[in-house]
């Protein structure tokens, strides 16, 4: 990637975005976030970006992925070498060029979608009339004269304004979006639903089997299907108040009739109201959003020092210079006559207004980050009344970044003509030269990955000569990737992410040159021949960029082996968060646990589904049940030698299994398209036919059960069998998708040339049996009983003669050498591959069976695919968060309470921040009285002795061991008897564990890991670290 960066986005089709349609190849994790009408509407915005230094073009950056109709920047002044501290899309040659004429190309590449052009004017206030054009205006970098001004225009004339600034570790944001502001989601959580149990005469709902409503007071609620009060169904919709975690008050209900059965709750998400004032008023009485509840005093005081700073600059033409005493004084005395008097008046912290004025000049990448993915989702909001806004101010700073381990000064943090001088006006000239000499390792180069490495790159990290960026992303690039991973492009498709991520990085600061590694390995216990003691030793700290919790928790396991300072970090839609973990000081990313993955009762994905998400699981089951499974035991039975007598043996599941075998490869086997098609209808009738006659055979409608209760009710919704209709778009779907994906087990070629017309004629020339019910077919009502149909461990094979029967109808595995099926794997954002098409008309159709209301494509693609939705906006911003501690780290300090655990959730809008929770201490009483541990990073490191020797090392300290074990194999127990432990006693240890576990050590392990249960000196059991027992060095 050169200097010149070219305006490649002519890849995507921009025709497709004809009639409002949406690229959902594209923007397909955005959508899960905002949905489809939110973002029709910003896709009808014009948006003007004034000011282009870092979080000027941060803001952009953003907006243009999320999509907007139009984007205008405006910035008519020469570009100066200090901008590059924080504007990732400047180079040095762009030095003295206006920054929107060298900035709007590069900004055009990112989003083809976003037409990107440049405000035709040297000033917004000499024409006021042309700011008409668009629907919001974003300021940064600009005179409160001006804001005040553009403010007054465009409250009155109904143009949202957003307005940003930073200064170095400070920073706001400020919001108006006119009068009587409609805001159609305030949080953007899924509306609540559930089943109703009972509603009595006084309107108190209760909810099924005592599960939680999840509704808040205030919340409303429609019904439907509430029998015995029928007026209640669809009928305007409810507010309710709480009552308990399983009941809620609709209020009165008279007039209703009186509840029999049934019934189902929907939450509605109702419009909210606000009403903003301009910013004459708001400077005056400010209503200010608390980014920091530890920090309650401070967001008046910057109030102050922030207009503070705009009245120097205005008298003096610059801000103050970096750690000035005397600027320092003006600014401190100007915000004492900005304080007022009286019960009005605002305590000022004198420390804390001097190093605002200290660092007026400082331009860091992360605040950018902060504040540009923060604004950038505010103009979001303004156009497309999605999530609830900033009501009004917002003020946030990062004062604990602050090094203590270097000195700062006027002399040291003057400006050198670098284009690190907006970080070390700041920081100073001592602390860039740590920053350029970090040896950093990065998990991951996606999102977050893309966000960090483009932070890095601009804080000047590893770009001195002890330092270095290793970079580790397996990964290909995808189109659905380009939304938000910015450092790609269109024509990056299909490269290798870690690669082409330290391409463009280079570009935007090419210091970095020769220092970035890349490595297209998962780390992971597989690959620790690569990253092996050597790579994690030579590391200054690591940062996960991930989004898979196992990848997650095995580097956290690494970093606390090795000792490794650790930052983590994650989004999810609007949420985010970022962990800090400290060698000795901190807990680690494992030390807590998400709650377990939802997981659905068998019973009720079987026969008694009762809303979308159990129909979509049930058409995943049948996806793996059809294409998936048979295809790979066919497969294991052709090229497995004695796969029957072996594998089929051990799986206690013979039948089934050899009856899909002996289907897949005799009796259902196709020999062309038509096969295929006609297999797919009788599918149909097997599972939406077939199926529901028998479960209702069963179970009949009007069954109860053992109390006289009616068998169908609460949870359990009473199915229809389905007639076959090939004008249903969603039965002709089934048939097409399974057609298709059967084609591909068996390498059919042809079926996506084949038309609607002719799938219909090939069924029509078939004959469907009618069915019977089988009396013998017993069926589980309910997951608390025993599966009827379950073998309770006996063996097919203790039965032999079905078996045998089956087995002789198969042709010999000798007989089929070279045939081959394709097994299907599942990928959820090819489009043309069927998967999600055949997912949805499955669903759907069992949807229609039970009377549950369906769910569209891109729905069940959400669910079916376990989306993680993403949005710019939040990633920008997280990775913010996580640099500003990263600051920390490299500054070494060791207080706890310095540090920052974050989570924000940008659509309510919340900010909560923490200190890490400290790791767990423990104590045992040795010899020398009592000794505490660090029970997470603490551990004992021997050399290799005899065990013998080992035992009487401990004894020394104090420790008797009990046992003593290595992985899966156990060393020594005191409980031993002397003949077993003989042989064992005057072994080393590495050759122990070589001999019990019968295993070599490999030659580039350079410890093992033992476990001890040990009695102290009390002769009670206490918990002691592991022992790392050192081979090589």
């Amino acid at each position: 990637m050169d200097n010149n960066m070219e305006v490649d986005g002519s890849a995507v089709d921009i025709g497709q975005l004809k009639n409002g349609d949406i690229d959902e190849s594209l923007y397909s994790r955005q959508l899960y976030v905002l949905g489809h009408e939110a973002m029709k509407r910003m896709g009808s915005s014009h948006v003007l970006i004034a000011g282009l230094r870092g979080l000027g073009v941060e803001i952009a950056k953003n907006i243009a992925l999320a999509g907007v109709k139009s984007l205008t920047l405006f910035d008519p002044e020469p570009a100066a070498i200090s901008d590059l501290s924080s504007q990732f899309f400047l180079h040095p040659d762009d030095v003295g060029k206006p920054r929107a004429a060298v900035t709007a190309p590069r900004v055009a590449e990112l989003n083809a979608y976003t037409p990107v052009s440049v405000h035709p004017s040297d000033s917004l206030i000499d024409n006021l009339e042309d700011l008409r054009l668009y629907q919001v205006i974003v300021l940064t970098g600009t005179s409160l004269r001006d804001q005040l001004t553009i403010s007054d225009f465009t409250h009155k004339n109904g143009i949202f304004l957003v307005v940003a600034d930073i200064y170095g570790l400070f920073g706001s944001i400020f919001t108006d979006f006119g009068k009587q502001f409609a805001i159609a989601d305030p949080t953007g959580e899924n509306p609540v639903s559930g089943i109703v149990a009972d509603i009595d005469s006084d309107g108190l709902v209760s909810a099924l089997d005592e599960t939680r409503h999840g509704l808040e007071d205030g919340d409303y609620v429609t019904f439907s299907e509430v029998q015995g009060m029928a007026p209640l169904n669809d009928s305007e919709p409810r507010k309710i108040t709480v009552k308990g975690p399983y009941t809620f008050s609709i209020g009165d209900v008279s007039g209703l009739g009186q509840y029999e059965r049934g019934g189902l709750y929907t939450q509605v998400k109702m419009p909210k109201v606000v009403d903003f004032q301009p910013l004459a008023e708001q400077l005056h009485k400010p209503e200010i959003l608390m980014s920091d509840f530890a920090k309650f005093d401070r967001p008046q005081q910057l109030h102050i020092g922030f207009q503070a700073l705009h009245a120097f600059k205005d008298k003096h033409g610059h801000l103050p210079r970096p750690h000035n005493d005397e600027d320092a004084s003006q600014i401190l005395e100007i915000s004492q006559g900005l304080a007022g008097t009286g019960e009005d008046k605002v305590e000022l912290d004198e420390k804390l207004i001097r190093e605002l004025s200290y660092q007026a000049r400082g331009d860091l990448s992360p605040m950018a980050a902060f504040f540009g993915g923060l604004a950038a989702q505010e103009v979001l909001k303004s156009v497309s009344g999605k999530f609830h806004p900033i009501v009004q101010w917002l003020y946030f700073d990062s004062l604990e970044s602050l090094p203590t381990s270097v000195k700062r000064s006027e002399e040291l943090c003057k400006l050198t003509g670098s284009r690190y001088d907006g970080q070390i006006a700041v920081f100073g000239v001592e602390f860039q030269e740590k920053i350029a000499n970090l040896n950093q390792f990065l998990v991951g180069a996606g999102a977050i990955g893309c966000e960090m490495l483009k932070n890095w790159a601009l804080i000047g990290l590893a770009t001195g000569p002890k330092g270095k960026i290793s970079v580790a992303d397996m990964d290909q690039i995808e189109k659905s990737n380009l939304n938000r991973q910015f450092l790609f492009r269109p024509k990056d498709v299909g490269r290798l992410k870690a690669d082409c991520a330290a391409e463009a990085v280079e570009a935007i600061n090419p210091e970095l040159k020769g220092k970035i590694v890349t490595l297209r390995d998962r780390v992971g216990p597989e690959t620790e021949h690569i990253f092996n003691e050597d790579f994690w030793e030579g590391l200054d700290g690591v940062t996960n960029a991930l989004d898979n919790v196992d990848a997650r928790q095995y580097v956290d396991r690494r970093c606390v082996f090795f000792r490794k300072p650790l930052l983590d970090s994650g989004t999810l839609g609007t949420k985010g968060n970022s962990q800090v973990v400290l060698p000795r000081l901190t807990e680690s990313y494992s030390s807590s646990q998400d709650p377990p993955e939802q997981s659905f009762p068998q019973c009720t994905l079987r026969s008694f589904p009762n809303k979308i998400e159990h129909t979509i699981a049930w058409a995943k089951e049948k996806f793996h049940q059809y294409f998936v499974g048979p295809p790979e035991t066919v497969n294991l039975y052709v090229s497995q030698s004695n796969y029957i007598e072996q594998t089929l043996k051990q799986s206690g599941n013979e039948i089934p299994t050899l009856e899909s075998i002996r289907d897949f490869l005799i009796t259902e086997k196709p020999s062309n398209f038509d096969d295929c098609i006609i297999w797919a209808r009788h599918q149909f009738e097997k599972e939406y036919n077939n199926a529901i006659q028998q479960l209702l055979y069963n179970f009949p409608k009007d069954s109860t059960t053992a109390s006289g209760a009616p068998f169908w009710s609460g949870p359990k919704r009473a199915p229809d069998p389905l007639r076959f209709d090939a004008s249903n778009p969603a039965h002709l779907g089934f048939i097409k998708a399974t057609a298709n994906l059967h084609a591909f087990n068996y390498g059919i070629e042809g079926g996506d040339k084949v038309g609607d017309k002719h799938h219909v004629e090939v069924m029509e020339n078939m004959i469907i049996p009618e069915f019977s019910p089988d009396p013998g077919v017993k069926i589980q009502a309910d997951d608390k009983e025993p599966d009827p149909n379950a073998q309770n461990g006996k063996s097919s094979f203790d039965d032999s003669g079905e078996l045998k029967q089956l087995v002789s109808q198969l042709p010999p595995p000798k007989t089929l050498a070279g045939f081959k099926l394709q097994p299907v794997e599942f990928e959820k954002d090819d489009d043309s591959n069927h998967h999600i098409d055949f997912i949805t008309a499955a669903s759907n159709l069992r949807a229609q069976n039970y009377a549950i209301a369906e769910a569209d494509r891109h729905k069940t693609k959400f669910i079916a695919g376990k989306i993680i939705p993403a949005i710019a906006t939040t990633t920008a911003l997280v990775t913010g968060l996580v640099v500003l501690e990263l600051y920390k780290i490299v500054d070494g300090k060791d207080d706890i309470e310095q540090y920052k655990n974050g989570f924000v959730n940008l659509a309510l809008p919340f900010f909560g921040f923490s200190e890490p929770i400290a790791s767990p201490k423990g104590k045992y009483l040795g010899k020398e009285g009592e000794v505490t541990i660090d029970k997470l990073w603490d551990r004992f490191e021997v050399e290799n002795m005899t065990l013998r020797e080992f035992l009487d090392h401990f004894s020394g300290k104090g420790l008797e061991v009990m046992m003593l074990s290595s992985g899966v194999s156990l060393l020594y127990a005191s409980f031993y008897p002397p003949n077993k432990l003989k042989d064992r006693m005057g072994l080393k240890l590495s050759e122990l564990v070589e001999t019990i576990s019968k295993k070599a050590i490999p030659d580039h392990q350079k410890n093992v890991i033992f476990e001890m249960t040990v009695e102290d000196q009390t002769e009670e059991d206490v918990e002691v670290p592991y022992v790392m027992l050192k081979l090589r060095t």
